[in-house]
Order: C-alpha cells, then structure tokens, then sequence
C-alpha cells in the first residue's frame, strides 16, 4: 500500500477538500486526486464523495479511518527507530566482564542521556560484517590481524592496553611470588580454553607464545570463567592468564592469586572499530569519552604486543 496516498487520504479528511489538502501537502490538486485514485482502486472501494462543500467520506472510508492514521504513526516509528540519534548506540564488547565492558560502563555514567545497547560478538570477522550492514555502530577489538588488513570503508583508533596477570591457584609452584617475569613462565602450563583458531585473540597469543617459549593449552571445552576458576583453584599444574581490569569473582576457599607480570608486561590491545560513514551522533561522543578517558595510559614503557598491533 502507497504510503503518501494513505497520507493523502489523511489529509483530505482533516481539511475536508482536495485543494487544502494539496496545499498542505506542497503538491498540485491533480496530483492528490491521482492519489486518491489509485487509493480507491488498491481498496476496491470508494472513499470519497464529492459535494458542493467538498469531498464527504463514504462508509467506506469512515472504516478506513482509524487504521490509515494506525498505518501512519507506525510509517513514523519505523523511520524513528533507525533515525540517527533516535536509535541506541549499538557497540560490541566482546565480552561482559572485559576491560571494553569497563570502559561502556563508565561511558553510560558519564553519558546516562544516551541510550545503549551493548551486544557480544564472537570475532572480528563477526564484528566487521556487522558493522558494515548496521546492525552495530562500534567494536572493541584487536587490530589487525597478520594478512588481514581492515576494510577501507572501516576506521579505527587505539584505546586501551590492558595489562595481563598471571592467575594461579594456591598450591601452583608460583603461587606464593609477588611478580614473576615472563621468563619464569616458561614451562608452566596456562590453560586458556576460550582461545579459538583463526580468531584475533588466538593470533594474539600464537604471537606471545612464539616470542618467549610459554607453553598455552586451549584443550578442553569452554565451560566459561566460573569453570576455568574452580579447575584453576584446584590444580596445582595449571595457571591462567587474565586481564588486569576484567572483572570476575570466586569464593574465598578458592585461595586464587593475581600474580603481575614483568620484563616485560604483556598487554592485550584495545581499539575501537566504526564505519567512516556512520552518523550516529553518540559515535563522535563515545570516541571523545575514550580519548579522555585513558590519554594517559598510553604506550606504557616495559610492556609487550604483537607487532602487528595498530595505534592511531
């Protein structure tokens, strides 16, 4: 159904005259009766009869009434749900007890007028199509991959480098260190299993373990952080990594360690992602919060990524 001649319709009955309702509507007389028409011919019905004063609705039209203004207000909710700055701002965080998570936290207390929808994608594959089309307007992620370069049309900036810890449980031979260095590491197992071929993360770790021998195991299915605790928690041989700002919690008797780690410090990088093209009016807020938000951490001495890593 033609939208403007349901328009049109609208406004032939508040104004009661085909020539008002032209007025109203900035197009000519003729035009709002070829509309009317074709109205009346996609119904099988009449809507109007003409009289001396102007056009009177049949029975017809009085029936038709009340649904073509339903139509019309629903027409004004789709167009507002998708309007720039109408909609949520929709950012990928990868995951909700990440360092990126943090950060969208602080954003909302800082912004709480902006509406957000925060969703988890699983990779930057997943995150980059997703850009793309719309369904989101940013992502955290590490950038780029070794062979796979960001797509012209996608810009990204440096965020965060989040430092990575050593997390044992109380009987692993570290347990008891107040740092250890990454040469230490060296022949302890750290048990990772989250980690997936393929994915950023994977590359990440494919890179730390090549530049200083640790040995990372990803056996095992991913039970999730609460699993990879308790197995922590009660397995001398095995330790994890984890990042310094991701927020987790365990019971008491679990005696876990968060151990730092030196010479260097591993980080995990962070950046935001977003279409050059994108006119979310949040996006420019959400870029400005960041860049105030960690100006200062920026490119820590005594730390250690990949080289592939990207700052902006």
């Amino acid at each position: 159904m033609d939208l403007d001649a349901v328009r049109t319709f609208v406004a032939v009955v508040d104004t009661g005259q085909f020539q008002h309702a032209a007025a109203d509507l900035s197009i000519t007389q003729q035009a709002v009766s070829k509309r009317i028409a074709g109205l009346e011919k996609d119904l099988a019905v009449r809507l109007f009869t003409r009289t001396a004063r102007g056009a009177r609705l049949t029975i017809d039209g009085q029936a038709f009434l009340p649904h073509a203004r339903e139509l019309l207000r629903v027409a004004e909710r789709a167009v507002a749900s998708v309007r720039p700055g109408s909609r949520p701002l929709r950012v990928d965080v990868i995951a909700s007890r990440s360092a990126a998570s943090g950060l969208m936290r602080g954003f909302h207390r800082a912004h709480p007028e902006i509406e957000l929808d925060v969703v988890m994608l699983f990779d930057i594959e997943t995150a980059l199509a997703a850009i793309r089309s719309g369904a989101i307007d940013a992502s955290f992620r590490a950038v780029a991959v070794p062979g796979r370069p960001l797509p012209e049309d996608i810009e990204s900036v440096w965020v965060l480098d989040e430092v990575l810890q050593f997390l044992t449980g109380p009987a692993h031979a570290l347990a008891g260190a107040r740092s250890v260095t990454v040469a230490q590491l060296a022949g302890h197992r750290i048990w990772m299993p989250g980690i997936v071929p393929g994915t950023e993360w994977a590359a990440y770790y494919d890179d730390l373990v090549a530049e200083f021998g640790l040995t990372i195991e990803a056996t095992g299915p991913n039970f999730g952080s609460d699993a990879l605790l308790d197995t922590i928690a009660d397995t001398p041989a095995l330790a994890t990594f984890m990042g310094e700002q991701t927020r987790l919690a365990w019971p008491v008797d679990h005696g876990l360690r968060r151990i730092p780690v030196t010479d260097p410090t591993p980080v995990y990088p962070h950046s935001l992602l977003w279409r050059r093209d994108n006119p979310h009016p949040a996006l420019a807020t959400l870029r400005a919060h960041l860049a105030a938000a960690v100006a200062a951490g920026h490119d820590a001495a005594g730390t250690w990524a990949p080289g592939w890593v990207i700052r902006r």
